[in-house]
């Protein structure tokens, strides 16, 4: 196949370029560069089956030649990123995913949208599951990714009614691993980075709100099987393995064997106190799901920022 990563130079894009390029496809990757990295795809750089552009899919989608699948994971997707970017971020997601959108419609190829937990807000049913229709803020701090994810997934929807585009929208939840940058800003990053220095863990709030963490070997291979799949969704993508935040640092504390203390700060306006995927549809739909325990992902992401941080 030839295909299309739009955001293919971010910690997830990156990661799923190289499983089709493991897979013997072509891969194009579009990347603006502002939260991915060139680093990120340095190791592909001499090989003839990836091509790099550097591209604002909000202004230009710069492919020629026909494609058979496109991914769109092009948006900033930590909080610290996409506040930084309001504007960019919601021209991204509505403008940047019609783009890619028509790109596949005159390709005729399969279209997979990386949506997000966030669709669910703060959620008041738990586990989520995808006919809940969510608690969110369309005003609120971080209105600006989830409604463009909302926004995204709408028009990802109406080119599959209106010109019966092939698409697959996934919904993914809290993913962590290698290429994480230490300034991220996500729960993983921040706790492992602050344990490896020595500097005191930020747990927002009492620590009792939780997440759960898929490691990104097992998420891209989701995106992968949804990509392969007959299948409209929307489809959540992660791992069931429910923890509170508080959890998630001690088990970084004890990993790392680190001496740092656990500091609490105020609870950002509008920060989800629950966040557990309902996987059944995945399951039984897709035959995907996670197989990496927590504690052995947490282990290869300790050792990627211990070599990042040069530590």
């Amino acid at each position: 196949m030839r295909v299309v990563v739009a955001g293919g130079a971010g910690f997830l894009g990156s990661h799923l370029t190289d499983l089709h390029v493991a897979r013997g496809d072509a891969v194009v990757v579009l990347d603006d560069f502002t939260t991915g990295t060139r680093e990120n795809v340095a190791h592909l750089a001499s090989n003839p089956a990836v091509e790099v552009i550097a591209a604002d899919v909000s202004a230009e989608v710069p492919v020629s030649g026909s494609v058979d699948r496109v991914y769109n994971l092009a948006s900033p997707a930590s909080p610290p990123a996409y506040l930084e970017r309001p504007l960019e971020t919601l021209a991204v997601g509505s403008e940047g995913t019609r783009r890619l959108l028509e790109l596949a419609d005159q390709s005729g190829a399969r279209f997979v949208m990386a949506s997000t937990s966030e669709i669910y807000g703060d959620p008041m049913v738990h586990p989520q599951v995808e006919d809940y229709r969510g608690n969110v803020d369309p005003i609120g701090p971080r209105s600006v990714y989830d409604e463009a994810k909302r926004f995204s997934e709408s028009i990802t929807m109406a080119f599959h009614t209106k010109r019966g585009t092939d698409i697959g929208i996934a919904r993914i939840f809290n993913t962590y691993g290698p290429r994480l940058d230490a300034g991220d800003g996500r729960v993983v990053s921040n706790f492992i980075v602050q344990a490896l220095r020595g500097e005191p863990l930020t747990v927002y709030g009492d620590g009792t709100q939780t997440r759960s963490l898929c490691f990104v070997a097992d998420l891209v291979a989701g995106l992968a099987a949804l990509g392969d799949a007959d299948v409209t969704g929307p489809i959540n993508l992660g791992n069931p393995d429910e923890r509170t935040v508080l959890e998630i640092a001690e088990t970084i504390l004890a990993l790392t064997g680190s001496s740092s203390t656990i500091e609490h700060l105020a609870l950002p306006k509008d920060d989800p106190t629950r966040r557990c995927p309902d996987i059944s549809r995945a399951i039984e739909q897709l035959g995907w799901r996670p197989t990496v325990q927590t504690e052995d992902g947490l282990r290869v992401t300790i050792d990627h920022f211990a070599q990042l941080l040069g530590l």
